[in-house]
């Protein structure tokens, strides 16, 4: 699809190898640097010739692209040659440059290849001549570049790269930036000054990418006034500003933050980047404070706002993640220029920025699992992994089965320990109400701690068992009464993953929209092997409205006659969020209001 859309054939121009004109936007290289930063990952992974070679292709197309002073972007090189750096606020060049340097540090880290790290440090450099210490004062209209900084410097130890990564974040603020159509200083978060910022607000990719550009700035100096602003930002966000799904970006005009509690199912964004801007936000506050909220919210959100973008198939997308469509209108399907189709999941986009960016999250999941301390090992995601750690300097291994997030029971077996006592760190999710925790076979009675996590210390030996069993009931969930588009509503939810009814599941010859929830029936779960994939229904009580005094009928006064009432039994299907629009689109909706 990068073929298909031009992206290659951009950089082809860009190096002399062909001629003709620019194809896309100014940003399309960033498509190409997020796919090879996935191709690292995944050939880190494992092993494969063709994708080596694909990877091999990518690499010397752009060594090949670069020009002499360091600077690399086919758009300006092509189209505008004499525009360079001449648009900070929508120029998107440092951005490119961000996911550049995140995909040469995969090759260097994963696979001890620096050949997209040398075109780096060339462009850095050109780069830090220009924006460095007393030259331009301008920063980046789309943060990214910031946290791609200060990951190239934990790995080349220059100091330079820091300190531009720190320039950046420190010069917004100043109310220059606008964004389209007159969005103004909020859409860039240019209207106040990084360390003062109490909300998140304007473009949510954005926002959350200059977060987590700032919380690593912090991991790196201590500077307690932006961890300060992160936890200010991260409470703003998730007690007024996010979706059940972990989605973010409530509208569609601007891509961005809405006001407090303005979170409409139907014409929210929650765009699929912002969705992976959080993961990365809350990994690195995770890491920070050791707390299972923010653990909690990245489970959240990856499995349900993430993984609700790419279809069953893998080859088709989508870029916003509404909550609540009506006859099957998915609002962004109009933008897809590759197939035309609106019955289903576009196969590409003309702003095709999220598919290359679950490639890359994809790629690298294993990253997110666990992680050590001097105390032992801490895991934070369950899935089925071996993992291999360092505890005290010497190796630890364990290996994790599960079936989850289907079955609440994850099995952990020790296969390689040290002889001294360490701890091992499970995460008690937030969803779940009761578990039961089994070393050896034995029951374990102890609560989590402060921060969230299940501690189990011991002098472990290889064979070692340990089970944990979530208990995974459905269960109902109510909005905040401040919510406006959602008063009177429930959503269902199992384990961490947010369920939706779907029109194909519904029975037939009702309409969709008369559908409602009742408030206290029992809910049922039902496996469905072969149904998508193979996935856990919900089963509950619902009914249908009785509808006949509203033919033709728009608005009525009330005149004392009896309430439109919810009268003809049916049962209704919930399926897993993520699962929605893979049988064509149709009405689809998170929340049901409730009879």
């Amino acid at each position: 699809m990068l073929e298909k859309a031009g992206n290659f054939r951009n950089l082809r121009i860009a190096a002399g190898l062909e001629t003709g004109a620019f194809t896309g936007r100014n940003f399309y290289d960033e498509d190409v640097y997020k796919w090879l930063e996935a191709l690292g990952w995944e050939l880190a992974n494992a092993p494969d010739a063709a994708l080596q070679a694909m990877a091999d292709e990518a690499i010397n197309l752009i060594a090949a692209a670069q020009m002499a002073d360091g600077y690399l972007n086919s758009y300006y090189q092509v189209a505008e040659p004499e525009a360079k750096w001449s648009d900070m606020d929508h120029g998107h060049e440092l951005f490119c440059v961000g996911h550049l340097i995140q995909a040469a540090l995969a090759f260097a880290r994963a696979l001890h290849d620096e050949r997209l790290l040398k075109v780096v440090l060339r462009f850095v450099d050109h780069i830090y001549a220009r924006f460095g210490p007393g030259q331009s004062d301008a920063t980046d209209g789309h943060p990214g570049i910031e946290m791609a900084l200060v990951e190239l410097y934990r790995y080349t130890g220059d100091p330079r790269h820091l300190e531009l990564a720190e320039l950046f974040i420190d010069r917004r603020g100043r109310n220059r930036m606008r964004g389209h159509a007159g969005y103004g200083a909020e859409y860039h978060q240019d209207h106040v000054p990084v360390r003062m910022a109490d909300e998140v607000t304007g473009h949510a990719v954005r926002q959350l990418y200059l977060a987590a550009g700032a919380t690593d700035l912090y991991m790196e100096t201590g500077d307690v006034a932006l961890l300060e602003a992160m936890h200010r930002l991260w409470q703003d966000m998730t007690t007024r500003k996010i979706y059940l799904t972990g989605g973010v970006g409530s509208r569609f005009d601007g891509e961005g933050f809405g006001a407090p509690y303005e979170l409409p199912g139907d014409t929210c964004y929650c765009e699929t980047c912002a969705a992976i801007g959080s993961l990365l936000w809350n990994w690195r506050l995770m890491l920070i404070t050791g707390e299972s909220r923010y653990a909690d919210l990245f489970e959240r959100t990856l499995y349900n706002a993430v993984l609700a973008s790419p279809g069953l198939a893998g080859n088709c997308f989508l870029y916003a993640n509404p909550l609540h469509v009506r006859d099957g209108r998915y609002v962004r399907a109009s933008t897809d220029v590759m197939s035309g189709a609106e019955e289903k999941r576009p196969a590409w986009h003309y702003v095709a920025c999220c598919p290359p960016n679950v490639m890359r999250l994809w790629a690298s999941l294993g990253h997110y699992l666990a992680t050590t301390a001097a105390s032992g090992v801490q895991i934070h995601q369950y899935a089925n992994a071996r993992i291999a750690a360092q505890v005290d300097g010497r190796p630890v291994v364990l290996d994790m089965t599960t079936d989850y997030p289907w079955d609440g029971r994850i099995a952990l077996r020790v296969t390689e320990t040290p002889d001294a006592p360490w701890t091992l760190a499970l995460r008690h999710p937030a969803w779940c109400s009761t578990a039961a925790l089994r070393v050896n076979g034995a029951a374990v009675d102890i609560a989590p701690d402060e921060r969230g996590y299940w501690l189990l210390h011991r002098a472990w030996q290889p064979g070692d068992t340990v089970e944990l069993d979530l208990t995974m009931s459905p269960r109902r969930v109510e909005p905040n009464p401040r919510i406006d588009a959602l008063r009177g509503c429930a959503a269902l939810e199992r384990g961490p993953l947010v369920y939706c009814f779907e029109q194909h599941d519904q029975p037939d010859g009702i309409a969709f929209a008369d559908l409602r929830l009742d408030a206290s029936t029992d809910l049922h779960v039902q496996a469905a092997p072969a149904l998508l994939g193979g996935i856990v229904c919900i089963q509950a009580s619902g009914r249908v409205l009785g509808m006949a005094r509203w033919q033709n009928t728009l608005y009525r006064p009330i005149d004392g006659a009896s309430p439109t009432t919810a009268a003809q039994r049916v049962m209704l299907t919930a399926i897993p969020y993520y699962a929605w629009g893979n049988r064509g689109m149709a009405s689809m909706r998170v929340w049901m209001p409730l009879a």
